[in-house]
């Protein structure tokens, strides 16, 4: 595993970067019962996520899913389970 540093995060792959924070994370919780770890990891990236790429669209649904790869009731549906703020500009 490469070391990074806010210089050469860019790049990079993602999948290296979540796995470095999921390492870390899992070490501090050394000792700790665990339980539904991965829908809580799920969770914990699927908010930021669609608010991000809502963000991208500027509130577009339509195009939201699209990029998501989900279908729009699908997404609307996360919107509202996950108390997303969806603003149009």
């Amino acid at each position: 595993m490469t070391t990074t540093t806010p210089q050469n995060v860019r790049n990079v792959p993602l999948e290296e970067l979540v796995h470095t924070k999921l390492e870390s994370f899992l070490d501090q919780t050394e000792g700790v019962a665990l339980d539904s770890l991965y829908s809580t990891i799920i969770q914990t990236v699927e908010k930021p996520l669609i608010q991000l790429v809502l963000r991208k669209t500027r509130g577009n649904q339509v195009k939201a899913s699209r990029i998501l790869g989900i279908n729009r009731n699908t997404l609307r549906k996360k919107i509202n389970t996950l108390n997303i703020q969806v603003k149009k500009n």
